[in-house]
């Protein structure tokens, strides 16, 4: 049974909003299981047990929050070299569009590939208009359907890669999927 953490640190309460769409999504794949932890309560346990890690924070400046960096410093930094090879995404909130929510995703990304995980993007539209190539972003809370689809695309995504590599479920594998789907129409 694969392991998916979502780690989050949430100023407003949006992106503990993000966190919990992205959990759906990640309980939406078969045999996945999920835990939510804010950056406060979580441990490097946490990280440990988890077989894919979708970290979100706050767009601080055009970066992650202090608190969410402070974690990965602090809490963490004893642990590198020690969770290499897990699969991670990236998620954040900001006061408006234009915020710089991808660029936060990237720092997420950053510190992430820093600690030897795999990271991706994902190259599926989640509505008409609305891609997550960095990750999901949303500007305030996330409470448009397309927003809120995006972060559900993020958590199903890494669900379906930890099913894939971990659990060896080629079912899983996105592109196979994308394939059924194609070939069923």
């Amino acid at each position: 049974m694969g392991k998916v953490l979502i780690l989050y640190h949430s100023a407003t309460g949006n992106t503990q909003k993000m966190a919990a769409l992205v959990s759906e999504g990640a309980v939406s794949i078969p045999g996945i299981e999920v835990r939510v932890r804010d950056v406060d309560s979580a441990t490097a346990d946490d990280v440990h047990w988890c077989d894919g890690l979708a970290v979100g924070s706050p767009t601080n400046m055009g970066i992650l929050s202090w608190k969410m960096k402070r974690f990965w410093d602090e809490v963490m930094a004893e642990h590198w070299m020690k969770v290499d090879g897990k699969i991670a995404c990236a998620f954040s909130s900001s006061g408006g569009w234009g915020g710089g929510s991808e660029l936060a995703c990237q720092s997420i990304l950053t510190v992430l590939m820093n600690f030897g995980f795999l990271t991706f993007g994902v190259t599926d539209y989640a509505a008409k208009l609305t891609t997550l190539h960095y990750g999901a972003v949303a500007a305030r809370e996330p409470r448009t359907p397309d927003i809120q689809a995006a972060c559900r695309k993020l958590g199903q995504r890494l669900g379906e890669w930890v099913s894939f590599y971990v659990d060896h479920c080629a079912d899983q594998h996105p592109l196979r999927k994308s394939e059924s789907r194609m070939g069923a129409n």
